[in-house]
């Protein structure tokens, strides 16, 4: 216990003074804690790794206070009713810097680019959309929890935020139906920002990215999908990944499945560390039907998931917050 005071003292004392604090939680010190477990008889154990949560704890709230400390010491005082080269005079130089992507569009430039090499024609999602593409032709019931205020948000003239990408799903299936008559096959992938009703936390936002991959022919396996996406994620995390599924529910797809990758060494994973990274499954004959397609003749799959979870695991992001909040502490990483 005393080693954790200690590096509790060292740690926040040097937080208070660098320009980089949240590399403090990378240092062997604070590592090296956790690795003293094992070696800790039983009764010890949840004392001590309760005392080392609370370090981290106190470490990241540490680190916010000085990460908006450093933030609001950069702001430079300007005459905003003045012309600008009054501020960009000799006397008082503003300084400037080039802008760069979001992070968040970086991601979604390579997911899109990754799968229109595959062949998959993108479509950007509605930011607004109405409770039939929302709900209705995804085969929801009508007293479907995910219809309720609780979980999504509405307008008051009666149109949803889109809570997925999903909502493009009916549109692509539509448009795509002449090509699937005309012996051919339906493959597109949408992206895009999506809403939801969510209490905030380290792995929850009320607003986010998605992307969503739709494949119909006249004969589309599950084997089909599994490979496509182990090669997206093998691709874009540029290494071989180990993959598994597991039986999951949604109303779109049956059967509906939850992709997951072992997280790799090189991305800081430990063997057997799953993480689940989408929701997929065949394509529902009901979603088929609303749009106009046979589903005894023809058939399909389809995939959604997060781009902030893919960003967190591949650059060791903690707190999803981070992509929204607009700090540019957190933005210049990425310059």
């Amino acid at each position: 216990m005393q080693n954790i005071n200690d590096v509790r003292n060292k740690l926040i004392a040097q937080v208070a003074v660098s320009d980089n604090p949240r590399d403090l939680l990378k240092v062997p010190e604070f590592k090296q804690l956790y690795s003293v477990i094992s070696t800790l008889p039983v009764e010890q154990r949840g004392a001590y790794g309760k005392s080392i949560n609370e370090l981290k704890q106190a470490l990241e709230a540490a680190i916010l206070s000085r990460e908006a400390e450093l933030e609001d010491a950069t702001v430079e005082m300007i005459d905003i009713t003045a012309p600008w080269d009054v501020n960009t005079g000799q006397q008082n130089l503003l300084s400037t810097e080039q802008g760069t992507q979001h992070p968040l569009t970086l991601e979604l430039e390579l997911i899109v680019d990754i799968f229109t090499r595959m062949g998959f024609e993108a479509v950007e999602s509605r930011q607004i959309d109405d409770d039939h593409h929302m709900f209705g032709s995804l085969n929801f019931p009508e007293n479907h929890p995910a219809r309720d205020n609780f979980d999504t948000f509405r307008t008051e003239e009666g149109f949803v935020s889109p809570a997925h990408t999903s909502t493009m799903q009916n549109r692509i299936l539509i448009e795509g139906k002449a090509k699937l008559e005309a012996g051919g096959q339906i493959a597109a992938v949408s992206y895009g920002r999506v809403f939801r009703n969510e209490d905030l936390d380290a792995t929850h936002e009320h607003t986010f990215y998605q992307y969503e991959g739709v494949f119909v022919s006249k004969d589309a396996t599950l084997g089909q999908m599994l490979g496509t996406l182990r090669s997206f994620f093998e691709i874009y995390y540029d290494q071989k990944l180990k993959t598994k599924t597991q039986p999951a529910y949604f109303p779109f797809v049956e059967p509906g499945l939850e992709f997951a990758i072992e997280r790799p060494a090189a991305l800081n994973g430990k063997p057997g560390e799953w993480l689940e990274m989408l929701g997929c499954g065949m394509i529902h004959p009901n979603v088929l039907a609303a749009a106009g397609i046979d589903s005894t003749k023809y058939r399909g799959f389809a995939w959604g998931g997060g781009v902030e979870r893919l960003a967190m695991l591949k650059y060791g992001i903690e707190d999803i917050r981070h992509f929204e909040s607009g700090k540019l502490q957190f933005l210049r990483k990425f310059l």
